[in-house]
């Protein structure tokens, strides 16, 4: 008798074992993506786009939890304060982040699951533009700077520097030749402003230092244009100070902030041409592909 308690005791453990890690293999997997305004939409997007939900398409570009219609695979798609997005990696299946957060804290975007791509063209809301007040987007001075900008060596400044945290959203050749020791010299060139028309470009943030290679650019072509940076320490004020007249352009911020800014403020405002994206990608520490972890999650019948 007591050899069969014995036996039947190690059974039951056995049994117990297989019910809890089949109960661990079958919970629901939480994707993590950031909580604030056209982000959270970037992540709802992304979610789509890599097959894991289905979305209520009459909300564009800029769904909200919502507008979720439909779970394809065992997921819980959960809102997190962005920042904190890249250190609770490991707390989720997976996360939906930005290179602003992912890059400094050694994620890129090639090495996500799945990432944003630029190549939707200029219908991406997610793209970084100049910007002019509205009736001023024929102004020759401008054109030529949005044309410096679009150029292969600010590409490739964008590349060499940035480390995948920004990508040219506009067309480049993909061979780059520019050394990183180049593009720190170029970073620190002084350039003069004597004899010059100087525009005053309002941008946010530390990154802009790609405007020195627009600048050379500019002196390559003899333009006779100097691009006098303002820099703004809130992203609400620059659009303000566009708007007003205080500076001459702005370059900070993707298509739907500056819809969202300019509908809610009355701006008349207008994106003049595309600069960089700062794409959104979906990160894993348990899941080497997106294939692996939607057969961890399980698809939804039906």
């Amino acid at each position: 008798m007591k050899k069969f308690n014995k036996i039947f005791a190690l059974a039951l453990a056995a049994i117990l074992t297989l019910s809890l890690a089949g109960s661990a293999f079958a919970e629901t997997l939480q994707i993590g993506i950031p909580d604030d305004g056209t982000n959270l939409s970037r992540g709802i997007k992304l979610l789509e786009t890599a097959g894991l939900i289905t979305v209520d398409p009459a909300a564009g570009y800029t769904p909200e939890i919502a507008d979720i219609t439909g779970y394809l695979y065992d997921i819980d798609v959960t809102p997190v304060q962005a920042n904190t997005l890249p250190s609770t990696l490991g707390d989720f299946g997976a996360s939906a982040i930005n290179s602003t957060y992912s890059v400094p804290y050694g994620l890129f975007p090639s090495q996500g699951l799945i990432s944003e791509k630029q190549s939707e063209g200029s219908d991406n809301p997610y793209i970084n533009v100049i910007v002019a007040r509205a009736g001023e987007e024929d102004n020759e001075i401008y054109k030529k700077i949005v044309e410096a900008y679009q150029t292969q060596l600010v590409a490739e400044y964008l590349l060499v520097t940035r480390k995948e945290a920004q990508i040219p959203a506009f067309d480049y050749d993909e061979n780059i030749t520019l050394t990183e020791e180049e593009a720190l010299e170029l970073t620190g060139t002084i350039f003069s402003k004597e004899g010059k028309t100087v525009v005053k470009v309002g941008v946010c943030g530390s990154s802009n230092d790609q405007w020195q290679a627009v600048q050379k650019v500019l002196d390559d072509e003899d333009a006779g244009i100097y691009i006098e940076l303002v820099e703004f320490d809130a992203y609400n004020l620059p659009n303000e100070a566009l708007n007003s007249g205080e500076i001459d352009l702005n370059a900070f911020q993707h298509k739907a902030y500056l819809n969202n800014d300019a509908t809610a403020n009355g701006y008349d405002l207008v994106a003049i041409g595309d600069t960089l994206i700062a794409p959104l990608t979906l990160y894993s520490e348990k899941f080497d592909s997106l294939d692996a972890l939607k057969e961890a999650a399980g698809q939804i019948a039906g």
